[in-house]
């Protein structure tokens, strides 16, 4: 005997009413119902109003198959005024119910037989068949709660990387994980192609001394395989207490066999703003790493302090750690007016950021720097600035994430973490889905260009690039 299906499943399945006939069939079968009703509406006005109160609702709704028996129901005389009223009044309804059914809905009543609704029905058909399938024919009688666990994943990471399904003891874990006193190995991660993907490495982290970068595919943490793991899993496992240890399998471009990386976790504080001076101290570089809310304070006071006629290079590479509204402050930094971005998503409510000229610092001429690396709030940052062709934007694609998510409890204790809205550049590409172009592609150095210390051999040429084209502007 099949078991029965384990309640995650159970619970969405209950919410698509009998799945195994298409909607239409529905729609013809309730309207059928009314003009039953109708029908028997009429006769009762003229052989028994008493009668409607205890037959109708019993033969029409609950029997609805049979016919309506005459001859059960006494003579009570009704006004001729009156019947003639809810004869119009009910003809009325007919004709309204039947041109519904004609246009394939009856809105009243919630019911759509639209061409998506009839795909999502044939869809978890097909799914409740295959669980049957698997049920009866695997070679072996099969755990249906992983089953189901499994699928579920799939469903969700179907959808983009953010978007994960949670056990009941995964959401506990979730839910009860510290918030102070964590340490960590110094990476910012995603999921690419099934995997774990390192976004940027944080400078002087372990992970840095182990030459992990940016691309770099995280194969497995320990024993379990990261394809097997939902994101919101991948970042709980990589954090843990200081001074224990996290081994990962690790492919890295251009090699075969992934390394096997052992690294220590421990507390580090994000490096401090990086400041330099260029050509005759002409050019400010600011290099903020994440965009905290003390940060772009931090870069909002050295602009100010910058003076007059002093241009801004603007490196935003491997910044992958920020709030989004503090990318898009920063971007106000450099914008007097107009759009910076858009959040907008299915049932989300449409949201517009302008900049805000009383918070805007300096019109200097302007580069920015991106990268691989460049992801979430530096990502608004670039693509407000490019948008409003602002200054350059110099270097590679960045990563590509901009999103905003929901968690919704599930009644056995498991949740999904769902990505509710998107936020879109100023001209409506979605950042999570076309990330942010250069306006001056300038390719990263490749793992064979770099020197045994991790650092580029032919030296910087994206800061390079940037330099060059801000010497030949005017100040």
């Amino acid at each position: 005997m099949p078991r029965p299906q384990p309640r995650a499943l159970d619970g969405i399945l209950k919410r698509r009413a009998s799945i195994d006939r298409p909607a239409a069939f529905f729609l013809f079968r309730q309207f059928w119902t009314l003009l039953r009703c109708w029908i028997c509406l009429l006769f009762a006005l003229f052989r028994s109003w008493e009668s409607l109160a205890r037959r109708l609702l019993y033969h029409c709704v609950y029997i609805g198959v049979r016919p309506f028996p005459l001859e059960a129901a006494p003579v009570v005389p009704v006004n001729k005024v009156f019947q003639r009223a809810v004869f119009i009044l009910s003809l009325a309804i007919f004709a309204a119910l039947g041109s519904g059914f004609v246009l394939g809905e009856f809105s009243w009543f919630g019911v759509h037989a639209g061409g998506e609704q009839d795909g999502a029905y044939r869809q978890v058909s097909v799914y409740q068949q295959v669980l049957k399938k698997v049920q009866t024919d695997y070679v072996v009688e099969p755990n249906m709660a992983e089953v189901t666990t499994g699928a579920l994943h799939g469903l969700l990471e179907s959808l983009d990387a953010d978007s994960s399904y949670l056990t009941a003891t995964e959401y506990k874990i979730y839910k009860d994980r510290p918030t102070t006193g964590v340490a960590q190995v110094g990476i910012t991660v995603s999921k690419r192609f099934g995997y774990a993907t390192i976004v940027s490495v944080l400078p002087g982290s372990p992970a840095d001394k182990e030459h992990l970068t940016d691309g770099d595919v995280i194969e497995s943490i320990g024993e379990q395989s990261t394809r097997e793991m939902s994101l919101a899993v991948i970042k709980l496992m990589l954090d843990g207490k200081p001074g224990s240890t996290l081994a990962l399998s690790v492919v890295r471009p251009r090699k075969a066999d992934p390394d096997k990386v052992t690294l220590t976790r421990t507390i580090g504080a994000p490096p401090s703003v990086s400041e330099q001076q260029y050509d005759n101290a002409t050019i400010l570089y600011l290099k903020p790493g994440v965009l905290t809310n003390a940060r772009v304070d931090e870069i909002g006071a050295k602009l100010k302090a910058s003076g007059k006629g002093r241009k801004v290079l603007l490196d935003l590479r491997d910044s992958s750690e920020g709030d989004a509204q503090e990318g898009l402050r920063l971007a106000n930094f450099f914008l007097k007016d107009g759009t910076m971005a858009m959040l907008e998503g299915q049932k989300f409510p449409k949201q517009t950021f302008a900049a805000d000229p009383s918070k805007f610092v300096t019109d200097a001429p302007l580069a920015v720097l991106i990268n691989r690396g460049t992801a979430g709030a530096a990502e608004l940052t670039a693509a407000a600035i490019e948008n409003a062709k602002r200054g350059d934007v110099v270097g590679e694609r960045s990563f590509g994430e901009g999103s905003v998510q929901k968690t919704i409890e599930l009644p056995d204790g498991a949740a999904l973490l769902l990505t509710v809205a998107k936020y879109e550049s100023p001209d409506g590409k979605k950042i999570q889905d076309e990330a942010v172009m250069p306006t001056v592609p300038v390719e990263q150095a490749s793992a064979d260009d770099l020197d045994d210390s991790g650092a580029p051999a032919k030296g910087d040429e994206t800061l390079d690039k940037a330099l060059a084209l801000l010497k030949a502007k005017n100040g």
